[in-house]
């Protein structure tokens, strides 16, 4: 069901693994030797954003990562213009909005981005309780206005699929193997879970990146999503 191409992506290609450091000069050999095992994506949030700029992306766009830049815009159609404008000349191929920024600034931010930049827009964040019917209604919304995709968790891809069709991209952060905690993710899933819902990125954060071994962490990922 994955809408990014026509050849359906190997696991790997699925996942986005997700840079969180306010010292992410640090982070390079972690990319490295994730890159070297098959990851090609990499989430750059906020603090990681704040603390590495511009610099950091093009550090890694260099290394030929995907990077998907997840700022969650939410300001003024202009401003929010003239951010995603910005992003597409730095090479970024994701980027996100909150949903409930409005038509109008979704509009914007789509005309903002460059073809090969896809906006996606966040319906719920997966730190707060939520019902199905609250993100499948932001979810409609954001891309009647123009998003090219959602982020919504697990626990709705299923429903928001349904709702939406198979043009839309999904991307599904609260992704929890089965051997990792919680942590501050309240609406959660497995990997193969995700995935068999309709997700079509899984944004995994701590139980890589944080794991005694990260690559060996996204080989038990991988074995989870082909058991």
């Amino acid at each position: 069901m994955a809408v990014i191409g026509v050849v359906q992506p190997a696991p790997v290609e699925r996942i986005i693994v997700a840079l969180d450091s306010t010292s992410p000069e640090q982070l390079f050999p972690l990319v490295d030797a994730l890159m070297n095992s098959g990851v090609q994506w990499f989430k750059v949030g906020l603090a990681t954003w704040i603390s590495g700029g511009p610099g950091f992306v093009d550090r890694l766009r260099a290394k030929g990562a995907r990077v998907f830049l997840d700022l969650k815009l939410h300001d003024i159609p202009h401003q929010v213009r003239l951010a995603t404008q910005s992003a597409s000349n730095l090479g970024v191929e994701l980027l996100t909005i909150h949903a409930c920024g409005g038509a109008e600034m979704v509009a914007a931010a789509r005309d903002g981005a460059s073809a090969g930049m896809r906006v996606i827009a966040v319906t719920v964040l997966t730190s707060l309780d939520a019902t199905v019917t609250d993100v499948i209604c932001a979810g409609e919304k954001a891309v009647a206005s123009g998003a090219d995709g959602l982020v919504c968790s697990p626990r709705e891809v299923k429903a928001v699929r349904q709702s939406l069709g198979g043009d839309v991209l999904l991307v599904t952060p609260g992704i929890r193997p089965s051997w990792s905690t919680r942590d501050d993710q309240k609406r959660i899933a497995s990997p193969r879970d995700a995935i068999h819902w309709g997700s079509d990125l899984l944004v995994i954060g701590r139980p890589i990146t944080q794991a005694q071994d990260p690559i060996t962490a996204v080989q038990r990922i991988l074995d989870e999503l082909a058991a």
